[in-house]
């Protein structure tokens, strides 16, 4: 079967938001986004974007999902309303990702996904760094093989901690932080730069951890909803993906579905 023939539906359910993108072999269509909060949004926009399924020689929704919850409650939302199957990673089907973790982890799928399809792209060992709800930063050896990383919190998280479990700090939007001078001079300014060079700093100190335990410098790949604000100006980031646990989505429904058309072994 010719590769651009098949397409592929892939969803990423997140804690915040989810996203979902077709798929015409490895190149990404139709895209849209809902809050995963919102059942029902979540699967008309699904719905909606699986028309563009009906001229494909061969066709599947699959769904990625680190809220079990959700998505368990968007395969039923789905039933009866799509003409494709409908499939659920770690579930139905298997996420092709090598990784150190051993039988019992409980590693979250976006950054398996995200692993997958940064080493499909790149081919070399690499940092991978979501940067949305949480922040994860992980290591995909030269082989393509995970090997674990770090989750710290996310920005907005951590504004609204500082918010919540203090007096005094306000409710602050997230934003990069005005840098005309060095030090922060309105407590809003001084958390933003807290917040966002802190989450900076925690990922130049994991990739030299990571580097010096791989024994090279590895390239770095970032992906998630706020990967531009907090990393569009660093000098460190050489990939920005934004899609990247989508690519990992397609990449494994194409494995798992149609491996005489993958290129993941």
């Amino acid at each position: 079967m010719d590769e651009q023939g098949i397409k592929v539906l892939a969803v990423n359910v997140g804690n915040s938001r989810t996203s979902a993108c077709v798929f015409e072999g490895i190149e990404p269509g139709p895209a849209g986004f809902a809050p995963t909060s919102d059942a029902r949004a979540v699967a008309d926009m699904v719905v909606e974007l699986s028309h563009a399924l009906d001229d494909a020689e061969a066709a599947a929704i699959v769904i990625g999902s680190v809220n079990d919850a959700a998505g368990a409650v968007l395969v039923e939302e789905l039933t009866g309303r799509v003409d494709v199957g409908v499939y659920r990673l770690g579930r139905d089907l298997p996420i092709p990702q090598l990784h150190t973790l051993g039988p019992d982890h409980t590693t979250g799928q976006d950054r398996l996904l995200n692993a997958l399809a940064a080493f499909d792209a790149i081919q070399q060992a690499c940092v991978v760094i979501d940067a949305g709800t949480a922040v994860t930063v992980d290591f995909v050896d030269g082989e393509g093989v995970f090997h674990g990383g770090a989750i710290a919190p996310g920005a907005r998280m951590q504004l609204r901690a500082l918010h919540e479990h203090t007096s005094a700090l306000p409710d602050v939007d997230l934003a990069w932080p005005d840098e005309s001078e060095a030090f922060a001079k309105t407590t809003p300014q001084a958390m933003l730069t807290g917040v966002c060079f802190g989450i900076r700093g925690i990922v130049r100190m994991l990739v030299e951890r990571y580097a010096e335990h791989y024994g090279a410098y590895p390239q770095i790949v970032v992906t998630g909803g706020d990967a531009k604000l907090l990393f569009e100006s660093d000098e460190l980031i050489e990939n920005m993906v934004p899609d990247l646990t989508l690519r990992g989505v397609a990449l494994s429904a194409r494995s798992a579905l149609f491996p005489a058309d993958s290129a993941v072994d």
